[in-house]
């Protein structure tokens, strides 16, 4: 939260998240800007994205909050979004990766291989790209933090969810290199760790108009997207060495 004088705990941070315009972008864009980040929002939807930075904006005035559609399949694009970034705010502090995505079938025989084209692309490929084209300018930050927003079950699949664990699998995997490379450098050059690569670990995800359509459900399990976007702002709150490399759950362990 803000202090007294007005400055958050990410004062003079930029940080981009991708996935921006769902139910935990929009919660996840307004903690950031709370926390005093300059705040650089993607999504493939620009109608939803613009109302997500809007709301953003208007919920945190004088919060920087920006948004562009870019194509994070696409690494040239991708790398493209990073450069423009780091030369309009001079600098780049972290990724967020929410880009979601999900299909299932009703048992194993029935998996559909069609699901693995579409969560590969969302879910891995996205992950591939982002990490690719922030690890330098993360590198370069003195609080550089790539956060991978995973689920539990890509540690204990179900039969119906074999493409989506794996998928989620493969991006947990990916993530967690980028941890080793950041740890790497570091060491090579003698320097303090100061970069991470983390992973928050949801059953799923929750939220107010959810709640609405099914009053009485009790979702147990589930993360709030206000908590989860509390969680990520606070992964910046601590040191680099204790989060790097790391699975934060969110919920209970499988």
């Amino acid at each position: 939260m803000r202090d007294g004088n007005g400055n958050g705990v990410l004062n003079g941070a930029v940080i981009a998240v991708a996935g921006a315009a769902g139910p935990a972008g929009r919660a996840t864009l307004l903690r950031l800007a709370e926390a005093g980040a300059t705040v650089v929002a993607s999504d493939a939807d620009a109608t939803r994205l613009a109302e997500a930075v809007d709301a953003a904006r208007y919920a945190h005035g004088g919060a920087t909050v920006t948004g562009d559609t870019v194509d994070l399949l696409d690494l040239d694009a991708t790398r493209d979004w990073v450069a423009r970034t780091e030369k309009e705010f001079g600098r780049i502090d972290g990724l967020v990766h929410l880009v979601g995505g999900w299909r299932g079938s009703a048992t194993f025989a029935e998996t559909d291989l069609a699901d693995w084209d579409v969560l590969e692309k969302l879910l891995i490929r996205t992950v591939q790209h982002t990490s690719l084209a922030f690890e330098q300018g993360l590198r370069r930050s003195d609080r550089g933090r790539y956060v991978l927003v995973s689920a539990a079950g890509a540690s204990k699949p179900t039969a119906g969810n074999a493409a989506y664990a794996a998928s989620k699998a493969a991006a947990e995997a990916w993530t967690l290199a980028l941890g080793d490379a950041f740890r790497k450098t570091a060491k090579a050059d003698g320097s303090e760790l100061t970069s991470a690569a983390v992973i928050l670990v949801v059953k799923a995800l929750v939220h107010e108009a959810m709640r609405a359509e099914r009053p009485n459900a009790k979702f147990a399990g589930f993360t709030d997207v206000t908590e989860l976007a509390e969680a990520i702002a606070g992964v910046w709150e601590r040191p680099a060495e204790d989060v790097n490399g790391t699975r934060q759950w969110l919920t209970e362990k499988p």
